[in-house]
C-alpha cells in the first residue's frame, strides 16, 4: 500500500447493517483495521441530497436517524464523532465549485451505519459533504478530483451509497439480487475495476437496467466523487453482492 490513504465507496444497504453481524459488516470492520488510521474522515452520504454542494462546519454534528419503521435498537445506537471545522474549511479552499456551509443536517445513517463498524469508538472526526442533486456526473467527478490532495493529508474520503438502489422493488425475503440488478452491478463493477470512468457514466444513464437500478441518482452519485478522488488508483472490490433483490452492497477501495 502506498503512503496516500485510500478512498472508499461503500454500498451501505439497509440501516440494519449498523446493528447486525453479517458478511458485509465483518468486511467493514476488516477495512477499518487494515487501512491506515485517518486523522479525520470526509464522508459523502447519499442521504444528504441537496441543491448545490453543502458541507458541515460544526465541531459537534448531531446524529440523524433518517429512516422509519425499523426496530427500536437501531434508534438507540449512538454514534457521535466530533466534527472538524478545519477540514470543512480545507475542503472549501480546495474545490473549484462553490460549497456552502450548512449545519441543518448531521451525521446520517449512510455515514454512521458504515463507520460504527469500521471505527466503533467514534474517535475520529467526521465531516459530511452533501450530494449535489443539480450537478451532473461529470461535475461530481470533477469535485472528487479537487479533493484528491486530502489523501496526502491523511484524510479518509468515505463515499456511501448503492450501485443498485430501488426501494420500490425491495423483497425483504430475498437474499440475493434480481437478474437485472446482478447484471447492472457487474457492468459498473467491471468498468470501475478497469478505470473506465466514461463507461461508468454511460452505463448508469442508458437502458432499462439503469432505469430499474437507479430510479434516482442519489445513491449512485457518491461513486463519482470517489472515482474523482481516486485519480489513477485502481479499485479493489469488496462486498460484491446484491441483497433484498434490488440493493447492491458492492464497494471499492481505491489505492
Amino acid at each position: 500500500m502506498n503512503s496516500r490513504i485510500p478512498v472508499l465507496f461503500a454500498g451501505h444497504g439497509s440501516p440494519m447493517n449498523a446493528v447486525e453481524q453479517n458478511d458485509f459488516t465483518r468486511t467493514w470492520r476488516q477495512l477499518g483495521e487494515s487501512i491506515p488510521r485517518p486523522a479525520a474522515i470526509l464522508s459523502v452520504s447519499a442521504h444528504w441530497f441537496t441543491d448545490g454542494f453543502r458541507i458541515q462546519t460544526v465541531s459537534n454534528p448531531r446524529q440523524i436517524y433518517d429512516m422509519y419503521g425499523f426496530p427500536r435498537e437501531l434508534y438507540e445506537l449512538k454514534y457521535r464523532p466530533a466534527g472538524s471545522p478545519e477540514l470543512a474549511e480545507r475542503v472549501i479552499q480546495l474545490t473549484h465549485a462553490e460549497i456552502q456551509a450548512d449545519n441543518s443536517w448531521g451525521i446520517d445513517h449512510g455515514t454512521w451505519a458504515v463507520l460504527c463498524n469500521m471505527y466503533p469508538r467514534a474517535d475520529i472526526p467526521v465531516v459530511q459533504l452533501s450530494v449535489n442533486r443539480t450537478a451532473s456526473f461529470q461535475e461530481q467527478y470533477a469535485l472528487g478530483k479537487d479533493l484528491m490532495p486530502l489523501r496526502d493529508e491523511n484524510i479518509l474520503i468515505l463515499t456511501s451509497g448503492n450501485i443498485v438502489h430501488n426501494l420500490g422493488m425491495v423483497d425483504w425475503n430475498r437474499e440475493g439480487g434480481f437478474g437485472w440488478a446482478d447484471s447492472f452491478d457487474a457492468a459498473i463493477r467491471d468498468a470501475v475495476a478497469a478505470g473506465d470512468v466514461e463507461s461508468v457514466m454511460k452505463t448508469a444513464t442508458a437502458g432499462k437496467e439503469a432505469r430499474l437500478a437507479l430510479p434516482s441518482p442519489d445513491h449512485f452519485m457518491p461513486l463519482m466523487y470517489a472515482l474523482g478522488a481516486a485519480g489513477a488508483d485502481r479499485a479493489t472490490v469488496f462486498n460484491d453482492a446484491r441483497t433484498l433483490g434490488s440493493l447492491s452492497m458492492t464497494g471499492f477501495v481505491f489505492g
